[in-house]
């Protein structure tokens, strides 16, 4: 082989190794469109924007009218929150059992006393990835 046939598969191979890697940070959303993910601890750097944001709840509190999901970090200082009001959570399983899992929720990320969040209105923009890898012993605050 010549070295332009080699500097030739060689700069094929960077596009499609960089189209991967474009690939993989992204998710669809409901309408086909693609959306950046990014993990919970950033969101804040992205008010405004519809993106899907991925993290673990530690944190899950469900009050009469609301259900809020703290994402890395119990409230106060949890970096990212996922919002349901209770007029909507019949469309969700047992949002109680987040708790522990790793996530993504898809939406429009809004700034709610200076810290991101998300407001859910169906199932649709959030989904389970993994339950997480904190061990039974592990403590982290009910409320």
């Amino acid at each position: 082989m010549n070295d332009i046939s080699i500097q030739k598969k060689i700069s094929v191979l960077v596009v499609l190794a960089t189209l991967v890697v474009l690939y993989t940070t992204r998710a669809a959303d409901t309408n086909g469109t693609l959306l950046t993910k990014i993990g919970a601890t950033v969101a804040d750097k992205h008010y405004g924007e519809t993106m899907v944001v991925t993290g673990l709840v530690v944190q899950v509190t469900v009050r009469p009218k609301v259900v809020f999901f703290n994402f890395e970090q119990p409230f106060p200082n949890s970096p990212f929150t996922g919002v349901v009001f209770s007029s909507l959570t019949n469309q969700f399983t047992n949002l109680p059992s987040l708790k522990r899992k790793c996530v993504e929720i898809t939406g429009k990320i809004t700034n709610y006393h200076d810290k991101p969040e998300i407001v859910l209105s169906n199932a649709n923009q959030l989904k389970i990835i993994a339950p997480s890898s904190i061990g039974a012993g592990s403590q982290t605050p009910n409320t």
